[in-house]
């Protein structure tokens, strides 16, 4: 009785983080580049019996979580006409960096394309993360800035290159060509909030994201689509249909302490 209460906190505890995932799928149902979790199960060790039988005599222990993964397929694109919206058509992720004050920036990944150009010309993320590029004025991975005073206007083709058109000559000029990384193993990136995703041992042999990652979208064999956001891969149909799942499952497994605390204060009344 004592283990059947203790399987059916077990089974409490694994539907209530399932719960916590979905939750956090659904809130997240509008959020740019977002992709959603799904989260795992497997037994608890099991206890033997007796070893008397021609087959073994076990009782489980409950369940734990196994794996919370992340599933990385596309989510739909919205159309939002603006130049500075982009979306990646296939794998890999787009490389924004944080500027440190030591001078070494912190670098980190994103599907969220969702970016603008601040009045110095700085290709930037809405939280203000400096994009990378590869600059075709020095021909080095770096922070792209599109020169308002030099440039009029600019555009991005599905290449990922950027070109503004000259305010003097009138003549387009490439100015760079946004980085794409495509790790070994996306699902071992760790989320760091903000859309963004950190490098781990798990999604790369490296770790850490360095010029050798650093790929173009013609390298990378992907297309970049500007005026087109790519939005979260949340299936509410899916989500709700897991939500009454672990919503059953956490009410069974209270059930089993009930019915357990029952049997035990039937016991506990065996003395009177």
């Amino acid at each position: 009785m004592l283990r059947s209460m203790y399987s059916g906190v077990s089974g409490m505890k694994g539907f209530q983080t399932k719960l916590d995932v979905i939750g956090n799928n659904i809130a997240n149902v509008n959020t740019v580049g977002y992709k959603k979790s799904r989260i795992n199960f497997q037994d608890l060790l099991s206890q033997n019996l007796s070893n008397s039988s021609v087959n073994p005599m076990q009782v489980g222990l409950g369940n734990t979580t196994s794996s919370i993964d992340v599933l990385h397929t596309p989510g739909s694109l919205m159309t939002t006409g603006v130049n500075s919206d982009v979306s990646i058509m296939g794998d890999g992720f787009f490389v924004v960096q944080k500027g440190q004050d030591d001078g070494a920036p912190e670098s980190y990944l994103t599907r969220a394309g969702n970016l603008v150009v601040d009045k110095g010309g700085q290709l930037l993320t809405t939280q203000g993360y400096n994009v990378v590029g590869l600059r075709a004025n020095d021909n080095t991975f770096g922070p792209i800035t599109i020169d308002p005073e030099q440039f009029d206007s600019y555009t991005i083709n599905r290449a990922g290159e950027i070109y503004g058109k000259n305010s003097t000559t009138w003549q387009e000029e490439l100015i760079a060509t946004l980085a794409i990384v495509k790790p070994e193993n996306p699902a071992g990136l760790s989320k760091v909030g903000g859309s963004l995703y950190e490098m781990t041992m798990s999604a790369d042999e490296n770790g850490v994201i360095d010029n050798t990652d650093l790929m173009t979208a013609k390298t990378a064999n992907t297309e970049v689509v500007s005026g087109q956001l790519e939005m979260s891969n949340v299936d509410l149909t899916e989500e709700f249909t897991e939500l009454i799942v672990a919503q059953r499952g956490f009410q069974a497994n209270s059930r089993i302490i009930t019915t357990s605390d029952e049997i035990l204060q039937e016991v506990v009344n065996l003395k009177r």
